[in-house]
């Protein structure tokens, strides 16, 4: 039987037309692909190494155009009124180059490999090891966020964030866009509690590199709410045996209240985590995952329902993420009187 959603009031963080949703946060996950496995609590990474941890071939090219309107410095948004995304509405970041979407279709309910482009970089692959052929295990993708360091995948695919590394347009073993560390994970209470594959999505907190965040590199795609039963969407993911990420295009259907279905042929296992992107707005509306961590076969794939429950961890995530505030420097004290200062006449 499924469980309900269950949901708690709206996290105030003054996002213009932020996501809301319900569930409080326990930094937990569970091991990788579209098979069960045990939970293991976490919160966070220990230190990250500086730079990646590959070869040089691997760091993000400095000349890498940022999408979604990032500024090149880097440097987080410190107005959470900035950058949080609609529910159901608005272009994808980075829209400037929507026409590339263009050779990215294909045919609905056909398989094939995607082509390297602003929206496919975006979706990488999660190692825990090195960074070579055969070793990735699922499938992520960055989202949209003022702090630029969040990417979203599914909770079954993570089981802590130490050695987890992310790696965007991931193909043949090499990574163009560097290798990215995951420092922490948020998932809900009822997927750290119970695995309730109604809410088996994760986002993971990704380092920064030489001052510059994820999403200035590849860009962002909006995390989308409340997508109605039907949209068509893009679904992406890396195969398990696979070095480049697949693409199908087709309309979703509803599995029931709190689960939806696509049908895409040879998505196998691998591909949980991997992103479903409206294709009217760019936004993501879905990770393969949920029932039966993304289906018993691989002709047809899942996703949890992202409503509220999903975009109160978004908020939670963002919140996590953003820069600390130095707290004010205390006032000097006042400088001790001297003797003389405390009786003037007694001189002379």
């Amino acid at each position: 039987m499924r469980r309900p959603v269950a949901v708690t009031s709206l996290l105030a963080l003054g996002l213009a037309g932020a996501v809301v949703g319900g569930n409080t946060l326990a930094s937990q996950v569970t091991a990788a692909s579209r098979r069960p496995a045990p939970a293991a609590t976490v919160t966070a990474a220990a230190t990250p190494a500086a730079g990646p941890a590959d070869d040089a071939s691997t760091a993000p090219p400095a000349s890498a155009d940022p999408s979604s309107g990032a500024e090149a410095s880097g440097e987080a948004a410190t107005d959470p009124s900035d950058a949080a995304p609609r529910a159901g509405t608005g272009p994808s970041a980075g829209s400037e180059h929507q026409g590339e979407q263009a050779t990215l279709y294909r045919g609905d309910g056909s398989t094939g490999t995607a082509e390297a482009g602003s929206e496919a970089d975006r979706v990488g692959a999660l190692f825990t090891g090195s960074i070579t052929a055969g070793h990735h295990s699922c499938s992520a993708s960055v989202i949209h966020s003022i702090t630029k360091n969040l990417v979203l995948t599914a909770a079954h695919c993570v089981a802590g964030s130490d050695g987890l590394r992310f790696v965007p347009g991931y193909r043949d073993g090499k990574a163009p866009y560097g290798s990215w560390q995951v420092t922490k994970v948020f998932t809900t209470d009822g997927w750290s509690q119970d695995e309730d594959e109604d809410e088996d999505f994760a986002i993971l907190q990704i380092a920064p590199q030489g001052g510059r965040q994820i999403e200035d590199v590849v860009g962002g795609n909006p995390l989308g709410l409340d997508a109605g039963a039907t949209t068509k969407v893009r679904l992406y993911g890396y195969p398990d045996g696979g070095e480049e990420p697949l693409l199908c295009t087709n309309a979703t259907e509803r599995e029931d209240t709190h689960q939806r279905r696509v049908d895409c042929p040879s998505f196998p296992g691998g591909t949980s985590g991997g992103p479903w992107i409206d294709t009217a707005s760019g936004q993501v509306i879905g990770v393969i995952g949920g029932y039966q961590q993304g289906g018993d076969t691989a002709d047809t794939s899942y996703s949890a329902t992202f409503g509220r429950t999903i975009g109160d961890l978004y908020t939670e995530a963002v919140k996590a993420s953003m820069p600390a505030v130095p707290s004010p420097a205390p006032a000097p004290a006042p400088p001790s009187s001297t003797p003389a200062q405390q009786n003037p006449t007694a001189a002379g």
